[in-house]
């Protein structure tokens, strides 16, 4: 990793220092709560929000070559899948819960990021309908350029194993944090592919909830992947409102921190956030103090400096709007996002059919190139915990319906003995 010393200390360094902050308050979110709840206690009224225009389903944003495939046709707890089935060659990633590893299939020789997590966690935490709302959301025909995919999810007495997409370009995270920010055209080429992902989901009646440069992955041709589905709310069609508190402070939008009723537009507000850390280096609304950061997304003015176009300044004035019903994106998803000037460059149907080229191609040898992956993770040993022995009929109650194959790969996958 080359890192310029003379730059000041980025946000996104930053960030790597106070990670452990970060993942306290993913473990201790009743407490979290409950200090938001004290700090915005006078202003907060479980207001109903004017939805009722929200998100009209758009519903052209599938992989045109692609057909969905019919779970259906597999019995999800006879899934030919174990641990002992594939070889575990690095540690990619960390969660939460467990870690993202690079496996590679014993028989078929391909690679998969094999996301495992340890279920006695999982349960202490009463985190088990996240991990099965990211299966269904996963199984959700999420046959998309821009959207990590399922190909097996398996379980053992003691672990949940995803066989994912395996995408080695890096985190945009990771590209951030030895860039800085990004020159304004790389950072649309990205805003536009994480808008039609997440536009897609919203088709679906499926609101994302935790867009941060962490979750989004680089593949090797230099476009954009959405990963980590945990936070993932289903069946939230239009007009729909959530009230539950989850993600990440950096990226929240005021309607969740103030504990009103809040629709799929959080994610635009989300993008919003991310686009500008893109263009400026940072958050709109970050502060060293947690406190002032939830005040200043509550109440600062936006600070939209000069250095990028006007039209990237009237995108992020209208997806960083407070007020939900003028918000944008509010009223038609995607399709006012599509229209807006920022994206006037943008084909969006080559940008689907990926015939667009990246302003940024990794320089990858092959799948098992890690040289975009934070060391902060390859330097890992790999925990021999991974290749637990699985026993017929070991499944856990809290997890019935786990195991997955896709059928397609059924064949390919052949008998396993």
């Amino acid at each position: 990793m080359t890192v310029n010393h003379d730059r000041p200390m980025t946000y996104s360094k930053m960030r790597r220092l106070v990670s452990f902050f970060s993942a306290l308050l993913k473990g201790k979110k009743a407490g979290f709560s409950d200090f938001l709840h004290k700090l915005v206690s006078s202003q907060q009224l479980c207001q109903h929000l004017d939805t009722e225009k929200l998100l009209r389903r758009q519903s052209k944003l599938r992989r045109p070559k692609e057909d969905k495939v019919n779970v259906s046709t597999v019995n999800p707890e006879t899934s030919r899948m174990k641990p002992s089935d594939f070889d575990y060659l690095k540690v990619i990633g960390k969660g939460s819960f467990g870690k993202v590893l690079l496996a590679r299939h014993r028989k078929q020789g391909g690679y998969y990021a094999m996301k495992v997590l340890p279920k006695q966690m999982i349960v202490k935490r009463k985190e088990q309908k996240h991990v099965m709302v990211e299966r269904s959301v996963l199984l959700k025909g999420l046959q998309h350029p821009f959207l990590v995919g399922l190909h097996f999810s398996f379980q053992t007495p003691n672990m949940l194993y995803f066989a994912l997409d395996y995408v080695n370009g890096g985190e945009l995270f990771y590209h951030l944090q030895r860039e800085g920010l990004f020159p304004e055209p790389r950072a649309a080429f990205y805003a536009a592919e994480m808008a039609m992902a997440l536009g897609y989901l919203h088709s679906l009646n499926i609101v994302y909830r935790d867009l941060k440069p962490e979750n989004i992955l680089l593949d090797n041709e230099g476009h954009v992947m959405l990963a980590d589905f945990g936070l993932c709310k289903e069946g939230v069609a239009i007009g729909g409102i959530m009230h539950t508190f989850c993600g990440t402070p950096e990226y929240l939008a005021p309607e969740v921190l103030q504990g009103h009723p809040y629709s799929p537009a959080v994610d635009w507000w989300s993008l919003g956030s991310v686009l500008f850390e893109m263009l400026y280096g940072m958050p709109p609304f970050y502060s060293h103090s947690k406190a002032e950061m939830f005040e200043n997304i509550l109440h600062a003015p936006l600070q939209l400096r000069s250095g990028v176009s006007q039209a990237a300044r009237s995108l992020l004035g209208g997806l960083l709007e407070r007020d939900v019903s003028k918000r944008l994106g509010q009223s038609r998803d995607f399709v006012e996002l599509q229209e807006h000037p920022f994206f006037a460059s943008i084909n969006w149907d080559d940008l689907l059919a990926r015939r667009v080229t990246a302003p940024f191609i990794p320089k990858v040898t092959g799948p098992s190139d890690v040289s975009y992956i934070d060391p902060e993770f390859t330097i890992q040993p790999v925990p021999a915990s991974v290749n637990e022995r699985c026993q017929m009929g070991a499944v856990s109650e809290a997890f019935l319906g786990f195991s997955y194959m896709n059928p397609e790969e059924c064949v390919a996958a052949g008998p396993v003995s």
